[in-house]
């Protein structure tokens, strides 16, 4: 009898559990609505695909954002472009809100601006067959932002963003951020000390994956300086090693004494040396000249680092630099480092979000969404809110060959990621605190 009991029990256990895992019925709602907009959903991202955004390209990043300024309105959020100094060479940044002190504070995170320019031949959003589409910057990333656009439609249509605070960040120049950082992602920044979780709707590395965590990016550009002279003197005390021998002595240290810790690359993307040596940071061209029998008086190289926390960027640049002090005869060398994204390091805050997305996708039956290895992520703007909210980013659409003209866009799994990001929300912000 008592096993009998216990039987009982435990079916009626696992039928309050099943019952848990359902949806509710202003989620079904939610879905009903995204499913009904999908199409229009689709047909929005051909049209704002098929505005150019390149980074540099300002009037087609403030094209692009004038029009999802329209949509949000029609949702009744509030809506502003921020400009940034001409001087910057970027557009500025579309900002949306709704105000409220419900639930979380949520801040959702896009961006505008695409790798492809004005002179690139890829411009338009075209059909390869009836799931797949090219489409520029359709992938990375408007394809994400036309997914929080709709969920938020959905919402507002059932009446569920009542006093919620959302702020939905779409910055213009991500691909290409803007310098100084401090002016470029104030607002950004701002907006997250305000909230309680970001979201990142950079496209996705696979329906069942979200990103807790990214690594950070910083260049370095290292300049060496050798004594000219004939070739003939070159390892005598007048003479020493030149300007090559020591970049190569360094290169080679950066490799067998920095490279080791789990999760930190470094990479020198360009290499010059020589007699005279040029280099356009702008276009990252150069030219050298020199000749076999004359040492060489000047090598540069640039690079960047990548890294996990901010103790481990710190850690390597410390290496890097006490390689670079130690010099060959007769050679001088120094370093620089520039920041560029901070590190977005795996929080139990992180996870605890990843555990809240996971149980919505298992309620929609979209199986099991895992963390991505952060080792194979490259950087972006939920990084720089990283410090003071907890994220999760990847949310956004999937497809291949982001920042080539080979990109494509997933346009099958748009209404899916839809659902899934608006039932996530409305969670979160009928959380308690």
């Amino acid at each position: 009898m008592r096993f009998r009991t216990f039987q009982i029990s435990l079916c009626l256990l696992l039928s309050i559990t099943i019952s848990a895992q359902k949806l509710s019925r202003a989620e079904k709602k939610i879905v009903a609505s995204i499913e009904k907009n999908n199409s229009e959903a689709i047909s929005f991202l051909e049209k704002v695909v098929n505005i150019n955004s390149g980074t540099l390209n300002s009037e087609g990043v403030r094209e692009v954002g004038m029009v999802f300024k329209d949509a949000f309105e029609n949702i009744n959020f509030e809506t502003k472009w921020i400009e940034m100094p001409q001087e910057m060479d970027r557009a500025g940044h579309f900002f949306a809100e709704t105000n409220g002190n419900k639930g979380k504070k949520l801040l959702l995170i896009g961006h505008l601006d695409t790798v492809f320019e004005e002179d690139s031949p890829f411009q338009k959003f075209e059909m390869v067959n009836d799931s797949i589409a090219h489409a520029p910057g359709g992938n990375d990333m408007k394809g994400g932002d036309v997914i929080v656009l709709y969920a938020l439609k959905a919402l507002h249509e059932n009446g569920l963003l009542k006093n919620a605070q959302i702020i939905v960040a779409f910055t213009g120049d991500e691909e290409s951020t803007g310098k100084p950082l401090d002016i470029s992602r104030k607002d950004l920044i701002e907006a997250a000390k305000r909230s309680d979780i970001a979201l990142g709707f950079e496209n996705s590395t696979g329906f069942n994956y979200a990103t807790v965590a990214r690594r950070g990016a910083s260049g370095w550009e290292l300049e060496v300086e050798g004594k000219r002279a004939h070739s003939s003197g070159i390892f005598n005390e007048t003479v020493g090693a030149g300007a090559i021998f020591e970049i190569s002595r360094i290169l080679h240290e950066f490799y067998t004494e920095v490279k080791g810790e789990e999760l930190l690359t470094f990479n020198p993307g360009t290499l010059l040396g020589g007699t005279f040596v040029n280099f356009d940071k702008s276009t990252s061209k150069g030219d050298v000249f020199g000749k076999s029998n004359v040492v060489a008086q000047k090598a540069m190289a640039r690079g960047g680092l990548r890294f996990i926390s901010e103790e481990q960027k710190e850690r390597a640049r410390a290496k890097m630099r006490e390689i670079v002090n130690n010099n060959l005869p007769k050679t001088t060398a120094n370093i620089t480092f520039t920041d560029s994204y901070p590190a977005m390091k795996p929080t139990s805050g992180n996870n605890e979000l990843l555990n809240v997305l996971n149980r919505v996708s298992l309620d929609l039956d979209q199986g099991e969404v895992l963390a991505y290895d952060p080792g194979k992520r490259g950087a972006a703007d939920v990084s720089f809110v990283a410090e003071y909210v907890d994220c999760l980013d990847g949310l956004g659409t999937m497809g291949t060959g982001a920042h080539t003209p080979q990109e494509t866009v997933n346009l099958n799994t748009i209404e899916a990621l839809t659902k899934r990001t608006a039932v996530l929300i409305y969670r979160l912000i009928n959380s308690k605190k």
